[in-house]
């Protein structure tokens, strides 16, 4: 009626996608519609006003994640101060206002550069996590009591983080450009919620998030620099190099994986080298730690241990666990290079980062944040997903209720080692079920949501609909199940794609 002309509305709308509704897909989802009143209408004002899906999951997200603050209020009041027990009988345990005071916060000591009292003589994180805890700690009122200082401390890292949350929400929701809602499986993630200020590995994922999107809008360059800042928070980032490799090894874009390699290379080494070349003592600690830590909480081998008589030595687990992480290496490169069709970035990413968890020698609670982003854009299904986070959610109280038990020596306070030992499995279970249903889509992609859509790759960047150049085993023969999909690949034959060549 007013504003733009009606030919000139219709010639906008037409450039724009169609959004998939997951009401319209997704049983889950549209049962749980009915909680707020059914699924989207057509003539909803959702994606048409200020209420755009970009805006109301960000929302929701941050809504989220004050509500994980508000079940650490236990702790915040004294549990983190006052007996050991009572922060895990709670479920608000963080590593946040222990190291405050541990790490040399308190005291003023510069990261990496001053030694610290105690045994561990300096901050074992990667730089740039360094850096944002320092941040935290120029924000902290140096004056009151050490545990007012350790409680503001925490309410400061809590503000940064909630600007990472923001930021992961966004860069989902627009990672996928029709399939915006998918954002919701991260917003809504019980485990997210829960895990979310234990530690600070929400700035790892949030810079992962971002080169997603950024890989996604064929930008290599500039998801090469954000995945290297990511690498630099921390480690297993970098893991997301391998799969990117395999599939443009498929495709031949060998330049658009030289630029990403070469900026992830820049920004690791603009921000480590200085700390490198001038407290290498203090650098190295992260790697050296990791390397010397024994078998701990939430892995296959902390069960082992427990259970053996004769438990295997650091330096075998070590070797083992690498053993196994290779095997799983080849594993996803070969299902990339065999699959009967190029499998999506976003699916190989999950898998890679799931198979360090699951071989890992620990697996901290807050580790699901790392998954959480990478499984909605690999696996957008509600029930599937759900599934995942019941089991996360499960392990989550099942730790701290086996460190109650363990600190307090009440059977009744806590939860005994056989028991803590189910909920690890639970938790590898419910793991090992999403990258089952991951594994399906890829060797059979008409069960692939994203697929289903008619898409090919939205998160692949110069990978979407790309051309098969080296393909071996299936991948080289007719594809069984590309008829049966809408899209790019509705015609895909001997090499993946019309006209390629083997």
């Amino acid at each position: 009626m007013c504003g733009m002309p009606s030919g000139e509305s219709t010639q906008a709308s037409a450039h724009e996608p169609e959004l998939v509704r997951p009401t319209e897909e997704d049983e889950v989802a549209a049962a749980g519609s009915e909680l707020i009143g059914g699924p989207v209408g057509r003539r909803a004002l959702l994606g048409t006003s200020w209420w755009t899906p970009v805006r109301v999951i960000a929302l929701v997200a941050i809504g989220m994640y004050a509500l994980g603050l508000v079940q650490k209020a236990p702790c915040y009041d004294g549990a983190w101060f006052f007996g050991a027990s009572s922060q895990y009988t709670h479920a608000c345990y963080s590593d946040i206002p222990h190291l405050y005071q541990g790490r040399g916060f308190a005291d003023g000591l510069v990261p990496y550069f001053d030694k610290l009292p105690g045994e561990m003589e300096y901050l074992e994180y990667p730089v740039l996590t360094g850096v944002f805890m320092e941040v935290a700690a120029w924000l902290t009122p140096g004056s009151g009591t050490l545990q007012e200082q350790a409680q503001w401390y925490w309410m400061a890292n809590a503000g940064m983080l909630m600007l990472c949350v923001a930021v992961i929400a966004v860069c989902v929701t627009r990672t996928h450009a029709r399939r915006p809602w998918d954002g919701l499986l991260v917003a809504l993630a019980p485990a997210f919620a829960l895990t979310a200020t234990i530690n600070w590995d929400l700035l790892a994922v949030a810079l992962t998030a971002a080169a997603m999107m950024m890989w996604s809008r064929g930008r290599p360059f500039a998801f090469g620099v954000l995945l290297g800042l990511a690498t630099a928070a921390k480690l297993y980032p970098v893991l997301l190099l391998g799969p990117l490799l395999v599939l443009c090894w498929r495709t031949g874009r060998w330049r658009a994986y030289g630029t990403a390699l070469g900026g992830a290379l820049a920004a690791w080494a603009l921000v480590n080298g200085p700390v490198m070349l001038t407290a290498f003592d203090g650098w190295s600690k992260f790697y050296s730690f990791s390397e010397e830590r024994g078998v701990d909480f939430g892995s296959f081998w902390l069960i082992l241990a427990q259970n053996s008589s004769d438990p295997l030595s650091t330096d075998t687990v070590n070797t083992l666990a690498t053993l196994l992480m290779v095997l799983g290496c080849v594993g996803v490169a070969a299902l990339a290079l065999m699959a009967p069709r190029r499998p999506r970035f976003a699916q190989l990413a999950f898998l890679i980062v799931a198979a360090f968890i699951l071989t890992n020698k620990v697996y901290s609670p807050q580790y699901v944040l790392w998954l959480v982003p990478l499984a909605a854009l690999a696996r957008p299904r509600w029930r599937d997903f759900l599934i995942w986070q019941a089991c996360e959610v499960a392990y989550f109280l099942g730790i701290w209720m086996y460190l109650a038990y363990t600190t307090s020596g009440d059977a009744h306070k806590g939860l005994p080692t056989d028991g803590y030992h189910w909920t690890i499995v639970l938790h590898l279970m419910g793991t090992f079920y999403l990258c089952a249903m991951v594994v399906r889509d890829i060797l059979m992609p008409e069960r692939d949501p994203v697929r289903r859509g008619g898409d090919d790759d939205p998160s692949g960047g110069v990978l979407d609909g790309a051309e098969d150049v080296h393909v071996f085993g299936p991948a080289a023969r007719p594809a069984r199940h590309a008829a049966h999909i809408k899209g790019p690949a509705v015609e895909w034959g001997r090499t993946g794609a019309t006209g390629g060549s083997l």
